[in-house]
């Protein structure tokens, strides 16, 4: 059948079949955004809302920058599409080049994708297949952490550690383990920064290692600070005791920095904040500020060399995607990156996140909250539950911010933020402010 040529009403919602949404609920009120530009949206009617979580953690240099969408039309003017099977582009050599020359230690590869659930998915493959070209064929368990998210592919789904998206797809990938989770909230709860108490639960991979034998077991991958759940900082020391106990015993450390990569935490990459160098990291949401999907896996030297073993005809590792370096998304993050250097934004975000963590922590006391925990520029706030109704606080809070003029993340009962690093400090005031009297109003 060919398309329709007529036109669906304006306010027609019934065809989109919404992703992690309350499709019936959403479509009786909706929250549509139509406008963006710097830290505010604006909705059809011309309401402005402050964007106090970038997007979805991704808009890290503002919206509607003009030098990023005048690098998409150029390459678009040039070329729309090309391959990245057997064949290549410039840009996408490029990317690479500038983004291993900012990375830590020696990742210094860059595989593309088109976000970060593939990022993840391809980061678990190659690490399965790093251990089989070494000859450790037995290595095919992978290692996630409760209450982490990693996507939505199987894989992701599989290492992830969110109930909600486990539940309802079957057994999932066998094979996998998972280490708790990393909130402690007797010991933790209103940390400033990285929390105090904690360190000691990375030994549960020593645990797992008991269980299963290091040699079957391929790779650990955790995100260094929570993100989907509602932003969880490591304890001190956490990061740094998981790659001892991997180097250890030959398994593999992924990183996923979807969320934390880019600017987010005062440093390019967590693995710079916390001086821990991954084996494989994935990216995704501020490479390209979300103008075009892209996402990736820097790899270390040996990882990539140790899949270069074959005949020089052979193909090294058998995936990719057809958007792999897309052209328009390579053009894109490079003058991504070109924003980061010319306007200091990572250190612009060090420079705040004291102004951030005071702000966020000045909500103490306010309406039912159990618990507050920031680090670099993002946060997470805890609330108690209603009877028999867990996740309507911090739904009722989330629409009631979005009523005055402010969008944030919702978690169960749980609100995240993470705002564009161009923000300024009275914009964290209003951040502040409206998210107060959001909780007060749902209390």
């Amino acid at each position: 059948m060919s398309p329709s040529n007529s036109k669906p009403a304006a306010n027609n919602l019934d065809a989109f079949f919404m992703p992690f949404t309350a499709n019936r609920q959403f479509k009786k009120n909706p929250r549509l955004l139509a406008k963006a530009k710097g830290v505010h949206y604006w909705t059809p009617e011309g309401r402005k809302v402050i964007d106090g979580t970038a997007g979805l953690w991704c808009v890290n240099a503002g919206h509607g920058r003009e030098e990023i969408k005048a690098a998409i039309v150029k390459q678009l003017e040039e070329m729309d599409y090309a391959p990245s099977f057997q064949m290549g582009h410039p840009k996408s050599f490029e990317l690479a080049a500038r983004h291993a020359a900012m990375l830590p230690g020696d990742l210094n590869h860059a595989f593309y994708c088109n976000s970060g659930s593939e990022a993840v998915d391809s980061a678990l493959k190659i690490a399965l297949a790093y251990q089989r070209a070494r000859g450790q064929g037995t290595r095919t368990r992978l290692i996630g952490r409760e209450r982490g998210y990693h996507g939505v592919g199987f894989g992701g789904i599989s290492v992830g550690g969110m109930v909600n998206n486990r539940k309802w797809f079957g057994s999932l990938l066998p094979g996998v383990d998972h280490l708790p989770h990393t909130h402690d909230l007797k010991r933790n709860a209103f940390s400033r920064g990285e929390p105090e108490h904690g360190v000691e639960l990375a030994d549960e991979l020593e645990r797992i290692v008991g269980l299963h034998d290091a040699s079957n077991i391929a790779a650990v991958i955790v995100e260094p600070c929570a993100g989907s759940t509602g932003f969880l900082p490591p304890p001190k020391g956490y990061l740094k005791r998981l790659r001892e106990i991997c180097d250890k015993h030959g398994i593999l450390l992924i990183f996923d920095e979807v969320i934390t990569g880019f600017g987010r935490l005062g440093a390019s990459f967590a693995a710079e904040k916390f001086g821990v160098v991954p084996d494989l990291m994935t990216v995704a949401k501020g490479i390209s500020n979300a103008t075009v999907p892209m996402g990736g896996v820097f790899v270390r030297k040996h990882i990539y060399e140790g899949l270069m073993n074959g005949p020089d005809s052979a193909i090294d590792l058998f995936h990719g995607y057809t958007y792999s370096a897309h052209p328009l998304a390579c053009a894109a993050a490079s003058a991504v990156l070109d924003i980061y250097r010319d306007e200091g934004l990572f250190q612009r975000a060090a420079e705040l996140s004291a102004y951030w963590e005071d702000g966020v922590h000045s909500l103490k006391g306010t309406g039912g909250i159990t618990d507050i925990r920031n680090l670099g520029m993002a946060a997470g706030i805890d609330f108690e539950s209603r009877k028999d109704a867990p996740g309507a606080r911090g739904y009722d809070t989330f629409v009631k911010a979005f009523e005055l003029g402010l969008m944030v993340r919702q978690a169960g009962d749980c609100i995240a933020m993470s705002p564009p690093l161009i923000i300024e400090k009275n914009q964290i005031d209003e951040i502040i402010d409206i998210t107060g009297k959001a909780i007060k109003a749902t209390a």
